[in-house]
Protein backbone atom coordinates (compact mmCIF):
# COMPACT_ATOMS: atom_id res chain seq x y z
CA UNK A 1 0.00 0.00 0.00
CA UNK A 2 1.51 3.26 -1.36
CA UNK A 3 0.31 6.39 0.93
CA UNK A 4 1.18 9.80 1.82
CA UNK A 5 -0.49 8.82 5.45
CA UNK A 6 2.06 8.88 8.55
CA UNK A 7 -0.67 7.55 10.97
CA UNK A 8 -4.23 6.19 11.86
CA UNK A 9 -5.84 7.61 14.18
CA UNK A 10 -8.69 5.53 16.54
CA UNK A 11 -11.51 8.27 18.24
CA UNK A 12 -13.65 6.37 21.25
CA UNK A 13 -15.93 7.94 23.69
CA UNK A 14 -14.03 7.19 26.87
CA UNK A 15 -14.89 6.59 29.95
CA UNK A 16 -13.87 6.98 33.84
CA UNK A 17 -10.49 4.82 35.03
CA UNK A 18 -11.60 4.41 38.91
CA UNK A 19 -14.79 5.11 41.30
CA UNK A 20 -12.93 8.79 41.69
CA UNK A 21 -13.27 9.62 38.42
CA UNK A 22 -17.34 8.83 37.61
CA UNK A 23 -18.35 12.10 38.50
CA UNK A 24 -16.03 14.26 36.62
CA UNK A 25 -16.27 12.04 33.75
CA UNK A 26 -20.04 12.31 33.69
CA UNK A 27 -19.66 16.30 34.43
CA UNK A 28 -17.18 16.15 31.49
CA UNK A 29 -19.71 14.25 29.18
CA UNK A 30 -22.77 16.33 30.37
CA UNK A 31 -21.24 19.70 29.93
CA UNK A 32 -23.58 22.07 29.00
CA UNK A 33 -26.21 19.78 29.23
CA UNK A 34 -29.26 20.08 31.56
CA UNK A 35 -29.79 17.04 33.30
CA UNK A 36 -31.56 16.73 36.33
CA UNK A 37 -29.04 15.59 39.32
CA UNK A 38 -30.71 12.61 40.17
CA UNK A 39 -29.79 11.36 36.96
CA UNK A 40 -26.66 12.06 36.81
CA UNK A 41 -26.65 9.84 40.22
CA UNK A 42 -28.16 7.10 38.84
CA UNK A 43 -25.73 6.37 36.32
CA UNK A 44 -23.02 7.18 38.62
CA UNK A 45 -24.35 4.27 40.27
CA UNK A 46 -24.55 1.98 37.19
CA UNK A 47 -20.62 2.37 36.92
CA UNK A 48 -20.50 1.69 40.61
CA UNK A 49 -22.45 -1.18 39.91
CA UNK A 50 -19.98 -2.67 37.19
CA UNK A 51 -16.78 -2.26 39.06
CA UNK A 52 -16.50 1.70 39.35
CA UNK A 53 -14.64 2.22 36.11
CA UNK A 54 -15.04 1.25 32.63
CA UNK A 55 -13.07 -1.16 30.41
CA UNK A 56 -13.64 1.07 27.46
CA UNK A 57 -10.28 2.85 27.92
CA UNK A 58 -8.39 0.08 27.88
CA UNK A 59 -10.54 -2.14 25.32
CA UNK A 60 -9.56 0.89 22.44
CA UNK A 61 -5.55 0.89 23.66
CA UNK A 62 -6.18 -3.28 22.98
CA UNK A 63 -8.05 -2.68 19.59
CA UNK A 64 -5.34 0.27 18.54
CA UNK A 65 -2.12 -2.47 19.49
CA UNK A 66 -3.53 -5.03 17.39
CA UNK A 67 -4.54 -3.39 14.42
CA UNK A 68 -0.89 -1.43 14.70
CA UNK A 69 0.60 -5.13 14.51
CA UNK A 70 -1.43 -6.40 11.61
CA UNK A 71 -0.67 -3.51 9.66
CA UNK A 72 2.67 -4.45 9.91
CA UNK A 73 1.99 -7.97 9.41
CA UNK A 74 0.50 -6.82 6.17
CA UNK A 75 2.94 -4.74 5.17
CA UNK A 76 1.92 -1.58 6.22
CA UNK A 77 3.38 -0.73 8.96
CA UNK A 78 1.65 2.57 10.34
CA UNK A 79 1.85 3.97 13.98
CA UNK A 80 -1.75 3.95 15.29
CA UNK A 81 -2.85 6.36 18.09
CA UNK A 82 -5.95 6.62 20.11
CA UNK A 83 -7.64 9.91 21.13
CA UNK A 84 -10.86 9.69 23.81
CA UNK A 85 -13.49 12.34 23.56
CA UNK A 86 -14.20 12.55 27.31
CA UNK A 87 -10.79 10.96 28.93
CA UNK A 88 -7.16 10.36 28.56
CA UNK A 89 -5.66 10.46 26.31
CA UNK A 90 -7.56 13.05 24.83
CA UNK A 91 -8.02 13.97 21.14
CA UNK A 92 -5.68 16.98 21.67
CA UNK A 93 -3.25 15.12 23.24
CA UNK A 94 -2.82 12.47 20.65
CA UNK A 95 -2.81 15.33 17.74
CA UNK A 96 0.28 16.73 20.19
CA UNK A 97 1.71 13.29 20.80
CA UNK A 98 1.37 12.77 16.96
CA UNK A 99 2.73 16.23 16.25
CA UNK A 100 5.72 15.27 18.43
CA UNK A 101 6.35 12.45 16.71
CA UNK A 102 6.27 14.08 13.22
CA UNK A 103 2.79 13.01 12.23
CA UNK A 104 2.16 15.51 8.75
CA UNK A 105 -1.10 13.65 7.88
CA UNK A 106 -3.31 10.45 9.10
CA UNK A 107 -6.31 8.73 8.90
CA UNK A 108 -9.08 9.17 11.81
CA UNK A 109 -11.22 5.87 12.09
CA UNK A 110 -14.47 6.62 14.42
CA UNK A 111 -15.02 4.03 16.19
CA UNK A 112 -19.03 3.85 15.97
CA UNK A 113 -20.66 1.76 13.63
CA UNK A 114 -23.84 4.06 13.09
CA UNK A 115 -23.70 7.65 12.21
CA UNK A 116 -25.34 10.24 13.76
CA UNK A 117 -25.04 13.70 14.90
CA UNK A 118 -23.77 12.82 18.67
CA UNK A 119 -21.35 10.24 17.34
CA UNK A 120 -19.47 10.67 13.69
CA UNK A 121 -20.11 14.63 13.47
CA UNK A 122 -19.35 15.81 16.51
CA UNK A 123 -15.74 13.61 16.59
CA UNK A 124 -14.74 15.55 13.62
CA UNK A 125 -16.01 18.27 15.34
CA UNK A 126 -13.81 17.73 18.23
CA UNK A 127 -10.41 16.94 16.27
CA UNK A 128 -11.10 20.25 14.16
CA UNK A 129 -11.24 22.07 17.55
CA UNK A 130 -8.14 20.49 18.93
CA UNK A 131 -6.33 20.95 15.45
CA UNK A 132 -7.49 24.66 15.78
CA UNK A 133 -5.66 24.63 19.11
CA UNK A 134 -2.81 23.50 18.49
CA UNK A 135 -2.10 25.42 15.64
CA UNK A 136 -0.32 25.12 12.28
CA UNK A 137 1.12 22.07 13.16
CA UNK A 138 -0.62 19.86 13.86
CA UNK A 139 -1.41 16.79 11.65
CA UNK A 140 -3.82 17.20 9.05
CA UNK A 141 -6.76 14.58 9.79
CA UNK A 142 -9.17 12.69 6.80
CA UNK A 143 -11.33 10.42 8.14
CA UNK A 144 -12.29 6.64 6.72
CA UNK A 145 -16.24 6.15 5.61
CA UNK A 146 -18.45 4.27 7.01
CA UNK A 147 -18.53 0.98 7.59
CA UNK A 148 -21.71 -0.31 9.43
CA UNK A 149 -22.45 -2.83 6.32
CA UNK A 150 -18.78 -4.25 5.52
CA UNK A 151 -18.73 -7.71 4.56
CA UNK A 152 -15.98 -8.38 7.98
CA UNK A 153 -18.77 -6.40 10.11
CA UNK A 154 -21.47 -8.43 9.57
CA UNK A 155 -19.20 -11.88 9.85
CA UNK A 156 -17.50 -10.44 13.45
CA UNK A 157 -21.11 -10.08 14.69
CA UNK A 158 -22.21 -13.25 13.05
CA UNK A 159 -19.30 -15.18 14.98
CA UNK A 160 -19.96 -13.91 18.44
CA UNK A 161 -23.92 -14.69 18.03
CA UNK A 162 -23.51 -18.08 16.88
CA UNK A 163 -21.76 -18.86 19.97
CA UNK A 164 -24.38 -17.49 21.59
CA UNK A 165 -26.67 -19.77 19.64
CA UNK A 166 -24.27 -22.97 20.18
CA UNK A 167 -25.01 -22.65 23.68
CA UNK A 168 -28.68 -23.35 22.98
CA UNK A 169 -29.77 -27.43 22.27
CA UNK A 170 -29.90 -27.31 18.61
CA UNK A 171 -33.75 -27.93 18.27
CA UNK A 172 -34.30 -24.93 19.63
CA UNK A 173 -31.47 -22.49 18.17
CA UNK A 174 -33.92 -21.15 14.89
CA UNK A 175 -37.06 -20.67 17.09
CA UNK A 176 -34.69 -18.73 19.42
CA UNK A 177 -35.52 -15.30 19.07
CA UNK A 178 -32.28 -12.84 18.38
CA UNK A 179 -33.01 -8.87 19.16
CA UNK A 180 -30.85 -6.91 18.09
CA UNK A 181 -29.92 -3.60 20.25
CA UNK A 182 -28.57 -0.17 19.68
CA UNK A 183 -28.35 3.05 21.45
CA UNK A 184 -31.93 4.99 21.11
CA UNK A 185 -31.68 8.79 19.98
CA UNK A 186 -34.07 11.28 20.00
CA UNK A 187 -36.43 11.07 16.71
CA UNK A 188 -35.52 14.88 15.83
CA UNK A 189 -32.05 13.82 15.61
CA UNK A 190 -32.86 10.25 14.29
CA UNK A 191 -34.73 12.44 11.16
CA UNK A 192 -31.52 13.60 9.81
CA UNK A 193 -28.91 11.13 10.02
CA UNK A 194 -28.74 7.74 8.40
CA UNK A 195 -28.91 5.85 11.95
CA UNK A 196 -32.03 3.68 11.46
CA UNK A 197 -31.15 3.00 7.62
CA UNK A 198 -27.48 1.93 8.78
CA UNK A 199 -29.07 -0.57 11.33
CA UNK A 200 -31.74 -1.76 9.88
CA UNK A 201 -29.15 -2.53 7.16
CA UNK A 202 -26.72 -4.29 9.65
CA UNK A 203 -28.90 -6.82 11.07
CA UNK A 204 -30.65 -7.75 8.18
CA UNK A 205 -27.24 -8.50 6.82
CA UNK A 206 -26.08 -10.06 10.11
CA UNK A 207 -29.47 -12.25 10.47
CA UNK A 208 -29.16 -13.55 6.62
CA UNK A 209 -25.68 -14.07 7.05
CA UNK A 210 -26.85 -16.71 10.03
CA UNK A 211 -29.59 -18.08 7.73
CA UNK A 212 -31.90 -16.79 11.22
CA UNK A 213 -35.25 -16.22 10.73
CA UNK A 214 -36.44 -14.91 13.81
CA UNK A 215 -35.00 -11.49 15.03
CA UNK A 216 -36.15 -7.46 15.48
CA UNK A 217 -34.45 -4.64 16.81
CA UNK A 218 -34.84 -2.75 20.66
CA UNK A 219 -33.38 0.17 21.57
CA UNK A 220 -31.48 0.64 25.07
CA UNK A 221 -30.01 3.54 27.20
CA UNK A 222 -32.74 6.04 26.88
CA UNK A 223 -32.07 9.50 28.55
CA UNK A 224 -33.39 12.73 28.41
CA UNK A 225 -36.32 14.41 29.51
CA UNK A 226 -39.64 12.14 29.23
CA UNK A 227 -41.66 14.75 27.24
CA UNK A 228 -39.40 13.92 24.21
CA UNK A 229 -39.64 11.33 21.51
CA UNK A 230 -36.60 8.67 21.23
CA UNK A 231 -36.35 5.82 19.05
CA UNK A 232 -38.77 2.47 19.67
CA UNK A 233 -39.51 -0.32 21.17
CA UNK A 234 -37.60 -0.16 24.58
CA UNK A 235 -36.17 -3.11 25.13
CA UNK A 236 -38.19 -3.58 28.30
CA UNK A 237 -40.93 -3.47 26.81
CA UNK A 238 -39.46 -5.97 23.20
CA UNK A 239 -38.67 -8.98 26.02
CA UNK A 240 -42.25 -8.34 27.55
CA UNK A 241 -43.62 -9.23 23.90
CA UNK A 242 -41.66 -11.97 23.55
CA UNK A 243 -42.25 -13.67 26.99
CA UNK A 244 -46.14 -12.99 25.97
CA UNK A 245 -45.17 -14.47 22.59
CA UNK A 246 -44.40 -17.98 24.45
CA UNK A 247 -40.33 -17.27 24.42
CA UNK A 248 -38.23 -19.48 26.59
CA UNK A 249 -34.85 -17.66 25.20
CA UNK A 250 -33.86 -14.35 24.04
CA UNK A 251 -30.21 -14.32 22.28
CA UNK A 252 -29.15 -10.34 22.66
CA UNK A 253 -26.71 -8.72 19.77
CA UNK A 254 -25.83 -5.38 20.58
CA UNK A 255 -25.29 -4.42 17.42
CA UNK A 256 -25.15 -0.59 17.76
CA UNK A 257 -21.83 -1.32 19.97
CA UNK A 258 -18.58 -2.04 19.28
CA UNK A 259 -16.98 -2.31 22.84
CA UNK A 260 -17.97 -2.80 26.03
CA UNK A 261 -19.05 -0.42 28.71
CA UNK A 262 -21.51 0.82 30.78
CA UNK A 263 -24.19 0.94 28.30
CA UNK A 264 -23.87 -2.89 27.89
CA UNK A 265 -22.73 -4.12 31.09
CA UNK A 266 -25.12 -2.61 33.15
CA UNK A 267 -28.14 -2.06 31.22
CA UNK A 268 -27.93 -5.23 29.10
CA UNK A 269 -26.30 -7.42 31.61
CA UNK A 270 -27.68 -6.58 34.92
CA UNK A 271 -31.10 -4.72 33.79
CA UNK A 272 -32.23 -5.90 30.87
CA UNK A 273 -31.17 -9.81 32.09
CA UNK A 274 -33.19 -9.02 35.17
CA UNK A 275 -35.61 -7.67 33.36
CA UNK A 276 -35.86 -11.40 30.88
CA UNK A 277 -35.24 -13.33 33.94
CA UNK A 278 -38.83 -12.01 35.80
CA UNK A 279 -40.52 -12.95 32.67
CA UNK A 280 -38.93 -16.94 32.66
CA UNK A 281 -36.44 -15.77 29.75
CA UNK A 282 -33.58 -17.10 29.29
CA UNK A 283 -31.04 -14.31 28.58
CA UNK A 284 -27.53 -15.08 26.30
CA UNK A 285 -25.66 -11.60 25.47
CA UNK A 286 -23.64 -12.00 22.35
CA UNK A 287 -19.99 -10.94 23.35
CA UNK A 288 -18.80 -7.18 22.20
CA UNK A 289 -16.71 -7.18 19.32
CA UNK A 290 -13.80 -5.12 21.32
CA UNK A 291 -10.50 -6.56 19.56
CA UNK A 292 -12.21 -9.88 18.25
CA UNK A 293 -9.73 -11.08 15.50
CA UNK A 294 -12.20 -10.52 12.77
CA UNK A 295 -12.74 -6.61 13.85
CA UNK A 296 -9.67 -5.87 14.12
CA UNK A 297 -9.29 -7.10 10.28
CA UNK A 298 -12.07 -5.11 9.05
CA UNK A 299 -10.65 -2.40 10.68
CA UNK A 300 -7.09 -2.99 9.05
CA UNK A 301 -9.51 -3.58 5.16
CA UNK A 302 -11.11 -0.47 6.08
CA UNK A 303 -7.71 1.74 6.75
CA UNK A 304 -6.17 0.14 3.52
CA UNK A 305 -8.87 0.84 1.21
CA UNK A 306 -9.54 4.60 2.48
CA UNK A 307 -5.82 5.16 2.23
CA UNK A 308 -5.08 3.53 -1.58
CA UNK A 309 -8.03 5.90 -2.67
CA UNK A 310 -7.06 8.88 -1.05
CA UNK A 311 -3.45 8.47 -2.54
CA UNK A 312 -4.37 8.25 -6.38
Amino acid sequence: MQTSYDAVLLLAFGGPTSPEDIRPFLARVLRGIPVPPERVEEVAHHYEAVGGRSPLNDITIRQSRALEELLKEQGHPLPVYVGLRHSNPSIREALEKMTAGGVKRALGFILSSHETEASWKRYQDNVAMARKEIGGSAPDIDFCPGWHAHPLFVQAWAEQIGAELAKLPEAKRSAAPLLFTAHSIPTVMAARSPYCAQLEESYSLVAQRLNHKRWSLAYQSRSGSPKESWLEPDIGAALKNLAAEGAAEVVVAPIGFVSDHVELLYDLDIEAKGIAESLGLRFLRAKSLNDHPTFIRMIAEVVETAASKKTK
